[in-house]
C-alpha cells in the first residue's frame, strides 16, 4: 500500500505543480478569463487517465491466462521506463518548468481558446497516463486485492491538497530534496514491478526461466504473514524469485539509483590558472 502511495503522491503532485503554475500565472497576470479553457484541459486529461486506467483493469480480463501475463509483463516494463525516464527528467529540469510553462501558456493565449485547453491537457495529461499505468503495474504486481488501490488514491488525494497549500502560499517544501528522495523511493517501487513483469513475460512463455529459482525463503517470509504482506506491498518483494528476476532486478536497481543519486558523477574540472603576464608586455591588469 505504502509503494502505491508513493506513487500517487510523487505522480500526483507533478500534475498539481503544473496546475497551480498554470493557474497563478493566468490569476497574477489579470487574465482570468482564460482560466475555463485550462480547467477544461485540465478536466479532460484526468478523464482520459482515469479511462485508460479502467481500460488496462477490465480490458485485460477478457484474456487468457498467457495473454494477460504477456500483457501485464510488457506493461510493465514500459511503465518502469517511462517512470524512470520521468523521475530523471524531473530532478533535471524542475528548476525551469515555471519558465518553460509560461512561455508555452503565452503562445497558446495568442493562438486562442482551442490552443488554451490543448496546453494544459497535454501538460497534465502526461503525467496522468503515466500515473494510470504504473499504478495498475504496481496494482497488479502487488496483487493485494484493493488495499493498493487505496494506497495510490489516498496519495492522490494528498498531492491535491498539497498543491491547494502550495497555491495558497501556505506551505513551503524544499521541492529539489522532496523530489530526489522520492524519486529514489519510486526507483526502488520501479525495480520491483519491473522484476514482475520479467516473471509475468516468463509465465507467457515469452522469455525463458520460471523454474530456475535464485532462492526460497517462503518458510522464513511467508508470502500471507503481516510482514511478507508489508514487503511485497512497499518493495514487491517475492521470496521465491526466479534467477533472471534477481539479476534484473540489481541490474537496473543498482546503476539507476546510484547514477540518480550522483554517486557516479564526475568530477568538476579545476578552475585555469591565468597565465602570468610576459615580462615586458605593459599590463597593469590584474585578473580575478
Amino acid at each position: 500500500m505504502f509503494g502505491n502511495y508513493l506513487i500517487g503522491l510523487r505522480e500526483g503532485l507533478e500534475a498539481s505543480l503544473v496546475v497551480c503554475i498554470l493557474i497563478a500565472y493566468l490569476v497574477k497576470t489579470g487574465r482570468e478569463e482564460k482560466l475555463p479553457p485550462v480547467w477544461t484541459g485540465v478536466g479532460a486529461a484526468v478523464a482520459l487517465s482515469m479511462a485508460f486506467g479502467a481500460v488496462l483493469q477490465f480490458g485485460s480480463t477478457q484474456l487468457t491466462f498467457e495473454a494477460q501475463e504477456a500483457l501485464g509483463g510488457s506493461l510493465s516494463v514500459i511503465a518502469v521506463g517511462l517512470v524512470t525516464w520521468m523521475v530523471f527528467w524531473m530532478r533535471r529540469t524542475a528548476r525551469h518548468l515555471k519558465a518553460e510553462l509560461h512561455g508555452k501558456l503565452d503562445a497558446a493565449i495568442a493562438m486562442g481558446t482551442f490552443a488554451l485547453v490543448t496546453t494544459a491537457f497535454l501538460a497534465v495529461g502526461r503525467e496522468g497516463l503515466e500515473t494510470a499505468l504504473f499504478i495498475w503495474s504496481a496494482v497488479q504486481a502487488t496483487d493485494d486485492g484493493w488495499s493498493p488501490l487505496v494506497g495510490a488514491a489516498l496519495g492522490l488525494l494528498t498531492s491535491v491538497v498539497l498543491g491547494w497549500l502550495f497555491y495558497r502560499g501556505a506551505l513551503r517544501i524544499n521541492l529539489a530534496k522532496f523530489f530526489t528522495w522520492t524519486g529514489a523511493m519510486l526507483v526502488v517501487v520501479a525495480a520491483g514491478v519491473l522484476a514482475y513483469g520479467v516473471h509475468d513475460l516468463q509465465e507467457a512463455g515469452w522469455i525463458p526461466g520460471l523454474h530456475s529459482q535464485a532462492f526460497d525463503i517462503s518458510s522464513t517470509i511467508p508470502k500471507d504473514s503481516w510482514y511478507g504482506t508489508l514487503l511485497k506491498g512497499v518493495f514487491n518483494f517475492q521470496p521465491d524469485p526466479t534467477v533472471l528476476q534477481l539479476a534484473v532486478w540489481a541490474a537496473y536497481l543498482i546503476p539507476t539509483l546510484a547514477i540518480f543519486l550522483g554517486l557516479f558523477g564526475s568530477r568538476p574540472a579545476a578552475p585555469p590558472t591565468p597565465a602570468a603576464p610576459a615580462e615586458g608586455s605593459g599590463a597593469t591588469r590584474s585578473t580575478a
